[in-house]
């Protein structure tokens, strides 16, 4: 007679594990693994041979008959993934705790401004990777601070409103640029050639450089399309200024309106400009916060060259710098990536109100 094979327990499913199964089999997305295994014994249960379930399910018959026994045995739990074998935990809950009331509570040894992850290590009793991994693990980074500042504009809360107004609701008939002025851009040159990259080295460059001059580049992001006006100029007065507001009067249609998001520089608002945007009504120049130069969508174009350009170029004199930029811009222009504002200005100050109440909080607290 043929062999027939060992004989499988028989699997008959209550009508709670059958809903069970069927819910998880039917999962979209998460926990794949287990809605393979429950779709495995709902086939099983069908009364379909291990064979056919693997090749219908595409899996190795091995499989069909690995969860088939474990859900015979251990029912709806065997399906769970068992624990995996490794060394026993050593650091305790108690222990991970007091690391973490350590970093944020306690000031370090010694006198140091911070902890490191040696001196965390000696004050909790355990060693440097153990700390690292806690503090990796809960995204703490004592050495890492970032800077502030707090605008004391009384308009701020009106500016914040205009200028993101601007950005997310712009007017009919108008063009929004954002403008600014990137200042003492160096012609740098590096006192030694740029050493190229290399597989396993990065580019090399030296540390010490030869300054020829600075130039300023005036630029007008337009906020809808990401182009940019730019122009050079070597100062940065009101005539510089009032040469740009003329350069983009001329790179603009006629019949647009014209809003441009500027900062508070003193230079903005002198007598000249003023009389001058008098005879050119289209003009309509919308101020950011003191201290608030975040708000202008140009830094963000700026932060692009810098990283993008200026960061790694070598220049010889203030005109080849000028040179590159200008073909770095029409290259922008070439394929302009506008920037999206995307925060409300009521969402801007309920979240400058709760870091401000948080300051507050911390300000009393440490006055008790």
């Amino acid at each position: 007679m043929p062999r027939t094979g060992r004989p499988k327990a028989e699997l008959v499913l209550s009508d709670v594990e059958r809903e069970t199964l069927t819910s998880w089999s039917r999962r979209a997305k998460t926990a794949q693994a287990l809605a393979l295994r429950a779709r495995i014994v709902l086939a099983c249960a069908e009364g379909t041979n291990n064979k056919d379930v693997a090749a219908g399910l595409g899996v190795w018959p091995q499989t069909v008959n690995k969860w088939r026994g474990r859900f015979v045995r251990d029912r709806l739990a065997g399906l769970s993934d068992e624990p995996r074998p490794g060394a026993a935990r050593k650091i305790t809950d108690e222990q991970v705790e007091a690391v973490i009331v350590k970093t944020l509570e306690e000031a370090p040894t010694g006198n140091d401004t911070h902890w490191s992850t040696r001196s965390m290590a000696r004050a909790a009793g355990l060693n440097q990777t153990a700390v690292a991994r806690i503090w990796r693990a809960f995204g703490l980074k004592p050495h890492l601070v970032d800077t502030w500042k707090l605008s004391k504009d009384p308009q701020f809360i009106e500016k914040v409103r205009d200028v993101v107004g601007l950005y997310l609701d712009p007017p009919d008939r108008a063009m929004v640029l954002a403008v600014d002025e990137k200042s003492q851009m160096q012609a740098l040159d590096r006192s030694a050639p740029v050493l190229p990259m290399m597989p396993g080295v990065p580019g090399r460059q030296t540390h010490d450089y030869i300054r020829y001059g600075t130039t300023s580049l005036f630029a007008a992001l337009d906020v809808a399309t990401g182009k940019v006006i730019g122009q050079h100029q070597r100062q940065h007065r009101h005539q510089e200024f009032l040469r740009f507001l003329k350069t983009i009067d001329k790179n603009t249609p006629a019949d647009l309106d014209l809003h441009l998001i500027c900062d508070n520089y003193a230079t903005h608002k002198t007598p000249a400009i003023k009389t001058w945007l008098a005879a050119h009504p289209r003009f309509h120049l919308h101020f950011t916060p003191t201290s608030g130069s975040w708000l202008n969508l140009v830094e963000r174009w700026f932060a692009e060259l810098t990283r993008r350009k200026l960061r790694r170029s070598s220049h010889r004199s203030v005109k080849d710098l000028e040179t590159d930029v200008t073909a770095w811009i029409e290259a922008w222009n070439a394929d302009p990536k506008p920037f999206v504002w995307v925060k409300s200005a009521d969402e801007i100050l309920d979240s400058l109100a709760a870091y401000c109440t948080r300051l507050n909080q911390l300000s009393n607290d440490s006055e008790h």
